[in-house]
């Protein structure tokens, strides 16, 4: 019976089985924070897409750090957030057995792009959907609209609107929206979450109304998918010495003759990346507004710059709408969607209750070396080109 020469732990965690492709595409809230009464009503989500990133320099401003009143280079992710739109509103009743919804409430007027999100084939249906819905506003006076809502003041204790991303606004090549339900915390009863609800209806939410600069929040997403890969870099084992037979990147024994079987817990090829993935705990460095050709202008640097990179962010382009500047990485593949959400903890730590001090932020190409920070510059420095004079 063979036996290990020396002990060590176990290759690759356990935690995220199964290592299998995500059903949940475009990101999926599983928790919202902990509502509290003592707050006015407020949403705790908002969603945002992929654009890319850059790195900027700031100034630390943390007592007993190494790096205190001392400069540092961070990585930073830029996420594009045009304004989501409320189109509902849903009601849960705590049960023994978790949330069951009571009823939903869905405004009057909903537009093409939440619509097209019902069907399967928009041009082929006869794009129909809600409109008798949409009656129950004339009837009566919407009283069959103002019941529902009573209801849901009455009966519930979790209230959530459905609200949708603009897609139309970016260039993505897509048309449907990406709907979700947000959680409304916050306010002394139901019917304070309800009225908040209800007066968002058919309106536009900015993410600055959501989150602030020097916040933490929480990313969910679905991370960029590798296909099918073996156990060396799937698992992380190590590699079998140079002469093996027939192959090194291999788990060598795959488990004792009895019981005669394969274990759970042997790693062993298959599907990796594309899973679903939350990350806690980003701070917040920036919010940037649609039309600011200020936005990266700093009290160090003084051009006068948008977020854009010279040349766009590669794979995704140009950033023209609402945006938020996120410190390191986020998960997933440029365009990809995600969902921004407040913060599960009360925070404490230094690091998470500093202010950010901004001093530059780079906007030269990521396409290679990038020399320049604007076309400005660029011009300046190059000088009168031959190709340019006739």
């Amino acid at each position: 019976m063979s036996h290990r020469k020396f002990e060590a732990p176990r290759s690759g965690s356990l935690g995220f089985l199964p290592k299998k492709r995500t059903k949940h595409h475009s990101g999926r809230v599983r928790s919202f924070p902990r509502d509290s009464d003592a707050n006015p009503p407020h949403l705790t989500a908002f969603r945002g897409y992929k654009a890319g990133m850059t790195h900027v320099v700031r100034g630390v401003d943390r007592a007993g750090a190494l790096m205190h009143k001392r400069e540092v280079v961070d990585a930073v992710s830029i996420l594009e957030t045009p304004p989501m739109v409320v189109v509902g509103v849903v009601g849960y009743v705590e049960t023994p057995y978790g949330l069951r919804t009571l009823t939903t409430v869905f405004a009057e007027h909903l537009s093409e792009e939440y619509k097209r999100r019902c069907y399967k084939n928009w041009y082929k249906s006869k794009k129909k959907a809600y409109s008798k819905y949409a009656l129950k506003y004339q009837k009566d006076g919407g009283k069959d609209i103002e019941h529902e809502l009573d209801r849901i003041a009455k009966f519930c204790t979790v209230v959530r609107v459905i609200a949708h991303t603009q897609v139309k606004k970016l260039n993505l090549r897509i048309k449907k929206a990406h709907i979700m339900e947000i959680q409304i915390n916050g306010g002394a009863d139901a019917k304070a979450k309800v009225d908040f609800a209800k007066s968002l209806f058919e309106k536009e939410i900015t993410i600055d109304s959501v989150f602030a600069e020097n916040e933490n929040v929480d990313v969910m997403g679905v991370t960029r998918g590798h296909g099918f890969e073996g156990v060396t870099t799937r698992w992380g084992v190590s590699r079998l010495p140079r002469k093996t037979h027939r192959g090194l990147r291999k788990v060598a024994c795959i488990g004792s003759w009895h019981p005669a079987r394969v274990s759970t817990t042997v790693p062993r090829a298959g599907q990796n990346g594309y899973f679903h993935r939350t990350e806690m705990n980003k701070k917040v460095y920036k919010i940037g507004k649609k039309g600011d050709n200020t936005s990266c202008q700093t009290s160090a640097d003084l051009t006068e710059k948008s977020i854009t990179p010279m040349g766009g962010f590669v794979h995704y382009g140009e950033v023209n709408e609402d945006w938020i500047m996120l410190k390191g990485a986020v998960v997933g593949v440029k365009k990809r969607p995600l969902i921004l959400r407040k913060s599960l903890m009360n925070h404490t730590a230094r690091k998470h209750l500093e202010t950010i001090d901004l001093k530059f932020i780079d906007t030269s190409s990521k396409m290679g070396h990038g020399r320049f920070q604007t076309a400005e510059e660029k011009d300046k420095f190059l000088g009168p080109l031959a190709s340019k004079q006739n």
